[in-house]
């Protein structure tokens, strides 16, 4: 189906909203971040809608079981096909990219940055339109944004992404808020006065209406405590230089490129840690701990139950096998940097092998 550049969301758009979550359509448009029709207000929003259009991908992955959607929305960071999305369980699997204009990769994760819930996925293509990671673009309480992204799924293949616009309420920290909230991320965030964080519009991008990046959508975010929905955005002055330092290598380095495989009896493991994991039945396993012997390094570094391994040092681990095989790769004798993810929170932690 073609839609005009002269809409930033189609009027099947709108009827699917409406259809599928009406409640969210009318708050909407009674908080004015009503989902756009055909522009008349500037001559010059019907191309910056486009053009932020074109640089926004549906990116699609694990997930479709009880409430975890398998989709979700990305946005181009380079000419070269890296782009930057929320790390969320959809990147379980190597996702698949749909771009602006129908053209579908396999795409491949770069790295990530748990703090951030922040990854990079990279497509083998070129040439591309693209966000610029500017640090100047002024950011007030009140001014007026686009959120882009696919929304509900509702874009499928050349169908350009969904866009609603509002305005950013006030700028905030998560962890200052009141209540728990369920996610990593305890920055700075953009409130905003639309309902962006729907179902797959995490990843989706944040822009001013000069068409200029202003941050990335958030995941649906709840406070446990009293149940309010909060609608927020990562600026992209947080995000900026750790995107940099992903595309540019300086985040993690594979040890595989580092260091070889060592002799079993001199390389660490997840007996000499005491790791017990979950049972590893899948081809991508995730690695969750099972169990925590006592005394072991891993009880005594305060590691527990059902915490999921992220990382090794600066190696992103993604399976049971991989962690294996990173452990393969570092003496016995020295101490493991771990970080895992405990329900909402990011944990680093130290393993001391015992003498």
């Amino acid at each position: 189906m073609d839609f005009s550049a002269r809409f930033c969301f189609s009027d099947f758009g709108v009827a699917c909203l409406r259809r599928i979550c009406p409640v969210t359509w009318l708050l909407g448009v009674l908080l004015g971040g009503a989902v756009l029709s055909p522009v008349t207000a500037q001559s010059t929003l019907p191309s910056v809608i486009r053009e932020s259009q074109q640089r926004v991908v549906k990116v699609y992955g694990a997930g479709g079981v009880a409430t975890l959607e398998g989709y979700q929305s990305g946005f181009l960071v380079s000419p070269e096909g890296h782009i930057a999305t929320a790390w969320s369980t959809v990147l379980d699997v190597e996702p698949v990219v749909v771009l602006d204009d129908g053209r579908r990769f396999d795409a491949e994760i770069v790295g990530f940055e748990p703090t951030l819930e922040l990854a990079v996925l990279k497509i083998d293509a070129d040439d591309l339109p693209f966000f610029k990671m500017q640090s100047d673009v002024p950011v007030r309480p009140a001014m007026t944004v686009l959120a882009v992204s696919n929304l509900f799924g509702i874009a499928a293949g050349n169908e350009p992404a969904s866009v609603m616009r509002g305005r950013v309420a006030t700028i905030a920290s998560l962890a200052a808020r009141r209540g728990t909230f369920e996610t990593a991320y305890t920055g700075d965030v953009l409130l905003l006065d639309l309902i962006a964080n729907n179902p797959g519009a995490a990843g989706g991008a944040l822009v001013d209406t000069q068409g200029r990046l202003i941050g990335m959508l958030g995941k649906e975010l709840r406070d446990a405590a009293t149940g309010v929905w909060v609608n927020y955005a990562v600026p992209a002055s947080s995000l900026r230089p750790a995107v940099g330092d992903i595309i540019a290598g300086r985040q993690s380095t594979p040890v595989a490129d580092q260091q070889p495989m060592l002799p079993r009896d001199e390389a660490h493991s997840l007996q000499t840690l005491g790791l017990v994991m979950v049972p590893d039945v899948l081809e991508k396993t995730p690695a969750f701990i099972d169990a925590v012997p006592a005394g072991t390094p891993a009880a005594n570094a305060g590691l527990r139950p059902d915490d999921l391994i992220l990382l090794i040092g600066e190696d992103r681990i993604d399976s049971q096998r991989t962690l294996k095989e990173t452990l393969r790769r570092l003496d016995r004798r020295d101490a493991v940097e771990v970080t895992v993810q405990r329900g909402s929170q990011i944990v680093p932690v130290t393993l001391t092998p015992a003498p």
